[in-house]
């Protein structure tokens, strides 16, 4: 039913005082089935400033607070697509909403995924899924003629959108910068000098894989940062030993997010808390439940992360071994012969960095790319403590305006001051980290990292300014192709977003199953909709707040009721699972920029590093859930669960890996 009739008032009622009066309600265009939508009214319908209003909505009622909203008042009832929402005495300003049914949702991300996998074509996969998102919108707004306007809409809502967005600009200027400066120091010889150097070290297969590894590993405080300077880092190198582009993008991606997930101070940790607080106040909001700090909640969710660090034991695994499997096997032996690249396919969407050969006729230094490299990784350190003391200093004067606080120092030993309490170095670093400004830090650092190359550049006299500056410029449009992907994988995102996708496959799971489940069908849900959204971070937003109250709510019940210990230890498992879930989704979506990243810096064509990561992501996933999400579950203790699921890695590649080349330990 796609018009609502509005058309009885049951009652308007307020605290001692209720009485009913024709009142002008303004409804949305459209809402999607089951999802609350904003409804206004010009002027207060009762006469104390607490109101509420009572409808009928289908067979049921609701009480609803009424919120002033900027001079107007709001409520949000819920929409359905076979009841309406009943008033009376009420004249009603505009058409009546259309209700979309919401397994509509799931479309535009299904669609580009499967159109981007079967043309290996993103851009009009993306736009294609953009488009599909804002035409039923705008079909059920304005009916036939909104299919039109919602073409339009792609381009003046949501990538007009996605661009409007500081934190968006942010990941674009930055991955601009380090086009430049890995253009120039390609061109000052400074990244040939590093190649060298790693040469001596990483002059086989398998040592030029295990340096890229144990690289991601070290820049773990920033997945983006890890991406971008590993993957153009280490290409030259992979390149001149023969190993496949598809196999070094892998490494980059499958080291990146893991590990920024689950060390103890990334970029990651503020946005982790924070969606896990949303979590736990939706626990503690009928009275203090559990007790225990976010932080601490985070830390001891860790032991249970069995995706992130079984994927890194994975990789490195695969590298020791010198085994793969399914595509990723046949891109390693096609890139033995040579063909780091696949010839087969529209090389589009890789960088041009490749044509940036040095400059004739000059030394080969090596601090020419370790200075501006290493500015943007120390520099970054420097640039989230010098943010994340920022804000805790307005924080604790905000709270304690009589503190003296000139120093970081002073910041620091005042921090237990603060909700929480944090107390360990460790808590206190956290917080510290999840505090700060990561945009402003890695753009502040890659900036800095970008003078300085032109500086050395120049003051070395290896090229003129002019040239050098035309060598910037020419790195920022190699990242031209890449940064517009990204533009429509959050435009789709916001699709998505205004869609209310996550809420479709939220609802699927229900609250009818046993707590041992719990942790595995969050990991499972989070990774749909990570795999459906293309983003980690939107993933745990949507998914915390809706999840941990359900699995609280579901083990502490009269039909199970756990004690608090077991509880808790459900509670770690679902915490954990939720960004387990994110990444691994992540890992498989062609629409996840940390994907985009991996294959822009490591110069792969991207549907061919999806297609290459999928089933060794997939194979981690399921050994993940198995082994340790499901027997952790049951009472297993995690520890043996990740023992388990080493076994089981261990086995899977010894039996259906195969030798990457004739000699499968050269």
């Amino acid at each position: 039913m796609r018009n609502l009739l509005f058309t009885l008032l049951i009652s308007i009622f307020s605290l001692g005082n209720a009485h009913a009066q024709a009142i002008e309600l303004t409804f949305p265009d459209i809402a999607f089935d089951g999802t609350k939508a904003a409804v206004y009214f010009d002027v207060l319908p009762t006469e104390n400033t607490t109101s509420f209003i009572q409808l009928r909505n289908g067979n049921h009622f609701d009480t609803l607070a009424i919120v002033e909203v900027d001079g107007a008042y709001m409520i949000e009832p819920t929409f359905f697509s076979d009841e309406g929402i009943v008033f009376d005495q009420v004249e009603t300003i505009g058409k009546p909403t259309s209700v979309i049914p919401l397994w509509t949702s799931i479309l535009p991300p299904l669609i580009a995924i499967f159109l981007a996998l079967i043309f290996k074509e993103v851009v009009f996969s993306l736009i294609s899924g953009i488009f599909i998102g804002s035409a039923i919108i705008g079909f059920y707004a304005d009916g036939f003629i909104g299919i039109f306007s919602g073409f339009f809409t792609v381009i003046d809502t949501y990538i007009i959108g996605a661009l409007n967005d500081s934190g968006h600009l942010s990941v674009i200027v930055f991955s601009i910068l380090i086009g430049g400066i890995v253009a120039i120091i390609s061109r000052n010889g400074g990244m040939q000098g590093i190649v060298n150097r790693i040469t001596k070290y990483a002059n086989t297969v398998r040592n030029g894989q295990l340096a890229t590894w144990c690289l991601g590993l070290a820049i773990f405080f920033d997945d983006y940062a890890n991406t971008l300077v590993v993957g153009n880092t280490m290409r030259p190198v992979t390149d001149r030993l023969k190993i496949s582009r598809e196999k070094l993008a892998y490494i980059v991606d499958s080291t990146a997010a893991p590990v920024s997930a689950i060390a103890f101070v990334t970029t990651w940790i503020g946005a982790e808390l924070g969606y896990i607080a949303s979590g736990v106040e939706g626990i503690n909001a009928n009275g203090e439940v559990i007790s225990e700090g976010v932080y601490s909640i985070f830390l001891n969710s860790l032991v249970y992360s069995f995706y992130p660090i079984l994927t890194l034991f994975f990789v490195f695994y695969l590298i020791i071994r010198q085994k793969d499997f399914g595509p990723m096997l046949k891109a390693e032996r096609r890139a033995r012969i040579g063909e780091v690249i696949n010839p087969e396919v529209n090389n589009a969407d890789l960088t041009e960095i490749e044509d940036l050969k040095p400059v004739s006729g000059i030394k080969y230094r090596a601090f020419n790319a370790v200075i501006p490299v290493g500015i943007i990784v120390f520099g970054t350190m420097l640039g989230l403590m010098f943010t994340g003391f920022d804000s805790l200093k307005n924080e604790l004067l905000g709270g304690h305006p009589e503190l003296n606080l000139n120093s970081w120092g002073d910041t620091w030993s005042n921090m237990s001051l603060l909700d929480g309490s944090p107390d360990s170095f460790t808590r206190k670093l956290g917080t510290l980290i999840g505090a700060s400004d990561s945009y402003a830090a890695l753009l502040w650092s890659s900036l800095s990292a970008l003078v300085f190359a032109i500086f050395l550049t120049v003051g070395q006299r290896i090229m003129k300014l002019e040239e050098t500056v035309n060598t910037a410029v020419s790195g920022f449009k190699t990242m031209i192709s890449a940064i517009l992907i990204l533009i429509l994988a959050w435009a789709l995102a916001s699709v998505t977003e205004d869609m209310h996708t996550a809420e479709f496959l939220t609802g699927l799971i229900g609250d009818s199953i046993s707590p041992w489940l719990i942790p595995a069908i969050t990991f499972i849900l989070a990774a749909v909709v990570a795999f459906s959204t293309g983003s980690s971070w939107s993933t745990m937003a949507l998914v915390y707040p809706i999840i941990l109250p359900a699995a609280w709510a579901i083990a502490t019940s009269d039909t199970y009721a756990y004690e608090y210990a077991d509880a808790m230890a459900l509670f770690y498992n679902t915490v954990s699972a939720v960004l387990a879930g994110a990444v691994l989704g992540d890992h498989c979506s062609p629409i996840s920029d940390t994907t985009i990243l991996s294959s822009l810096a490591s110069g792969s064509n991207h549907i061919d590093h999806v297609r290459t990561q999928i089933p060794y992501a997939l194979t981690v996933g399921l050994i993940s859930v198995v082994m340790g999400t499901i027997l952790s579950a049951l009472g297993l203790h995690p520890l043996l669960g990740m023992l388990l699921g080493g076994i089981a890695i261990v086995l899977v590649i010894e039996l259906f890996g195969k030798p990457s080349d004739n000699n499968a330990l050269n």
